[in-house]
């Protein structure tokens, strides 16, 4: 948040509304993924970006970690492991989580640019 104040920056969150019934997982990984707080996280970041002032928005998540974030191709092939993609179109390598959020970075300004405001519900 303080990096948000300082650089004049705002955030784009996921919408990842429904997340648990979308993914199809193993035992151990449902365990894990039904233990996290996806409602109170938004909340808390929410919170903290309003109180703040840094900009807020919410995003489709879909593809975002199959999506080349250099030439936006598409494929399941690019997510070679948890760490490591690489695009089968361009042949960027990147780390994955780093594609992903450059991917997020981009929808979110597109969001915020074409005025649509957060869909993340406030907090009391």
């Amino acid at each position: 948040m303080t990096e948000a104040e300082r650089t004049s920056a705002g955030i784009a969150l996921e919408d990842l509304t429904g997340i648990r019934q979308r993914v199809r997982l193993c035992r151990p990984q449902r365990v894990a993924i039904h233990s996290w707080a996806f409602a109170r996280l938004a909340a808390f970041i929410t919170y903290k970006a309003k109180r703040a002032g840094v900009p807020l928005v919410q995003v489709e998540p879909a593809y975002t970690s199959r999506e080349c974030a250099e030439c936006h191709h598409i494929d399941t092939r690019n997510r070679v492991d948890r760490a490591r993609f690489v695009c089968r179109s361009c042949g960027v390598v990147a780390h994955a989580d780093r594609n992903a959020s450059r991917n997020l970075a981009v929808r979110g300004e597109a969001a915020w640019n074409a005025g649509r405001e957060s869909r993340v519900p406030a907090t009391p």
